[in-house]
């Protein structure tokens, strides 16, 4: 059985090489590919939902809240915010894990926008007046996922708790 060698430093070794890298190059370079703009709704409501259940209880201060905020986010009528809650509603309880949600929000916005879905957050946690070690420990999470540090937390919160 024959094998094809080819002496290193031939020409032909080296467009290999060469072809191989600029390959591996442009995938990595290559912008992500871009989000439906529902999904990314979709994820965010998802989201606010986990967080508003993490305590065990799903008030109407925080599903009123969560509507509120889609609503402003997403420029909806009050229905549609509340239809997009109730969509996102069923899809967390089926979600087995965050990081999809948090995965499809750091693709569709750059780092400087995510601090603002970090305050929407904060403002659902905080909506029914008491902060909880399980929410706490949620916030921290989807922080770290969308790239923000602590602090950047900490401030998001502030702000949340300001409005």
């Amino acid at each position: 059985m024959a094998t094809w060698r080819f002496p290193i430093g031939t020409a032909k070794r080296k467009t290999y090489i060469d072809a191989m890298f600029d390959a591996l190059l442009r995938r990595l370079a290559a912008p992500a590919p871009a989000l439906p703009e529902t999904e990314a709704h979709l994820a965010l409501a998802a989201l606010l939902v986990r967080l508003a259940r993490s305590d065990g209880d799903y008030s109407a201060v925080e599903v009123a809240r969560i509507d509120r905020v889609l609503a402003q986010r997403h420029a909806l009528t009050p229905a549609a915010a509340a239809a997009l809650r109730s969509e996102a509603e069923t899809l967390e309880t089926e979600a087995p894990d965050t990081v999809r949600f948090t995965r499809a929000l750091k693709n569709a916005l750059p780092l400087e926008k995510r601090a603002d879905l970090v305050q929407a957050m904060w403002s659902v946690a905080l909506a029914d007046g008491q902060r909880d070690a399980h929410e706490d420990r949620l916030m921290r999470l989807v922080s770290n996922l969308l790239g923000l540090s602590d602090r950047d937390s900490a401030l998001a919160r502030q702000r949340a708790a300001q409005q």
